[in-house]
């Protein structure tokens, strides 16, 4: 019997994907959940990994364009002992006299009757559909203990850690770096105790055996992350040692290696090579230092750069401008600020009264509160507004929730609140889902005017900026006012001009006027 092994679906309005590489060949033993294959697609690279135990027979080759659905492989799973027979058999043309041979047992799941449980991505969050894994905590073969954290995984709002389901050893599937889809499987556990290596010694007797180290000079391969590592580091990979599985070079000795020092004769070769090149006479003049170093782009920021520009290319999105008078505000605050902080604990700040004023503006314009969902619009009849705070591993955006609901004391608080938790890194998922309308504040850096981008699935985005003393006309008198730039990015596709600059201008009324949020007029 055979199973095929076909392009599964990817997501939502991709049709093929592109088998960039093979990771194991044809003929080759394989088990279940053992990677096969990579495959890419316009948004993203995966792997696949095998749904059975068996001898793998390729269909499709490298670099091939495959429709989903379309067969890549097929496994034969005739019968255990002819997969048995395969391993035995490998091993036995592999051995020669004086040399031991160490192979990874491909069978270990037909030999016996361990028990493999898929460790796959959780739901996240809503409108999240994949996620990065920032790091192992656990490396290849590990045992693990029942909820020990196995990984960190990074999503474009916050980074969560995934604990064991079961006791066991840990077998990775998904490298550091891998983008994997909700439910993609990113390892197994196998629960039955030590994993068994097939060992053929110089009489050709095949037993188990513990792991062994790979011996020097064998040819051994890098993880994919310590392959990248070794890469910017321009080291060669056979000259470095690998302590993982079968001699694996790990991540931790990438991070460890370093260069082979140039023996004598070639450096005098070298040194031969350039003093017989022809002179060239080139005056650059250089002043300061003029080093330069790279670092590698966190999951978080390539997830949050990927998304702004998908933003970009799939929304109608435009900008309209209006100023504010922030004086009526500043003079309220300078005189309750003190009775304000003493009675509720909190300070009196700006992000309230926006925030407040925007809850009422939203209501009377709902499309600005709305989401599209397909071909249709979402309303929402409740206010969860999402406040742009900076943390120490990039822009977060948690949610207020129900923010018409609060008072000023109500909202700084939770303001504080959520700000804190994102400087300490303990936002929740939940924290961070569901809101329907955004405030982002680049005022406190300095900025003087910008055009944000809206944060989907929202459909706008509302920018304060700094205050700054202008000359304005007020009665026909030339005066001085601390006047602030706002800025409403929005998706044009639902809302219409008129609506976008009669939210602002609704903004601006009650901003000027806050006794209008007193009494809701």
């Amino acid at each position: 019997m055979s199973v095929e092994m076909k392009v599964p679906p990817v997501g939502e309005s991709i049709t093929e994907v592109t088998l960039s590489a093979w990771k194991k060949k044809s003929g080759e033993v394989v088990k279940r959940d053992e990677v096969i294959c990579e495959l890419e697609s316009d948004k993203a690279t995966f792997e696949l990994p095998a749904e059975a135990d068996g001898i793998i027979q390729i269909v499709a080759k490298e670099g091939a364009v495959l429709p989903i659905g379309g067969l890549i492989c097929s496994i034969i799973t005739d019968s255990n002992s002819k997969v048995e027979d395969k391993v035995v058999q490998e091993v036995a043309l592999s051995s020669t006299p004086m040399v031991e041979k160490v192979i990874e047992n491909k069978i270990e799941n037909i030999l016996s009757n361990n028990t493999v449980i898929e460790i796959k991505v959780p739901a996240v969050g809503e409108s999240i559909t994949e996620v990065t894994i920032a790091i192992w905590s656990k490396k290849e073969g590990d045992s693990v203990k029942m909820d020990e954290v196995l990984c960190e995984l990074e999503s474009d709002k916050a980074t969560f850690e995934l604990p064991a389901e079961a006791a066991g050893i840990l077998h990775i599937i998904a490298q550091a770096g891998a983008v994997v889809p909700i439910s993609g499987v990113i390892a197994t556990i196998q629960t039955s105790g030590s994993q068994p290596i097939v060992v053929a010694d110089k009489t050709g007797e095949v037993k188990v055996a513990p792991i062994a180290p790979a011996e020097q000079g064998q040819h051994v391969h890098p993880t994919p992350v310590a392959n990248n590592i070794l890469v910017e580091k321009g080291i060669d990979p056979s000259t470095v040692a690998g302590t993982g599985v079968g001699g694996k070079i790990t991540k931790e000795d990438a991070l460890h290696a370093t260069k082979a020092p140039i023996s004598s004769q070639v450096a005098a070769s070298i040194i031969t090579t350039v003093s017989a090149a022809p002179a060239v006479s080139v005056a650059i003049e250089t002043v300061g230092d003029r080093g330069q170093r790279r670092e590698k782009m966190s999951s978080l920021r390539k997830t949050v750069a990927r998304r702004l520009v998908a933003v970009k290319n799939e929304t109608a999105m435009l900008t309209t401008f209006n100023e504010v008078d922030m004086k009526p505000i500043m003079d309220l605050r300078a005189l309750y600020k003190e009775k304000f902080k003493e009675k509720h604990g909190v300070g009196l700040g700006f992000m309230s009264f926006f925030t407040k004023a925007v809850c009422v503006a939203l209501k009377e314009f709902p499309a600005v509160n709305a989401k599209i969902d397909g071909e249709e619009i979402v309303f929402s009849d409740y206010c969860d507004i999402s406040i742009a705070v900076s943390a120490p591993k990039g822009l977060v955006v948690p949610v207020i929730r129900n923010a018409e609901h609060l008072s000023l004391a109500g909202i700084e608080k939770e303001v504080v609140r959520l700000a804190t938790k994102a400087k300490e890194n303990k936002l929740t998922l939940e924290e961070m889902s569901g809101g329907t309308f955004t405030i982002t504040n680049g005022g406190v850096f300095g900025s003087m005017l910008s055009t944000p981008i809206i944060n989907a699935p929202q459909v706008a985005i509302l920018g304060m900026h700094n205050i700054v003393e202008r000359a304005v006309v007020i009665a026909g008198q030339i005066v001085v006012r601390p006047i602030m730039y706002v800025a409403l990015s929005y998706d044009h596709r639902i809302i219409d001009g008129k609506d976008s600059v009669s939210f602002l201008v609704r903004l601006k009324q009650l901003l000027e006027d806050p006794t209008r949020l007193l009494l809701d007029v």
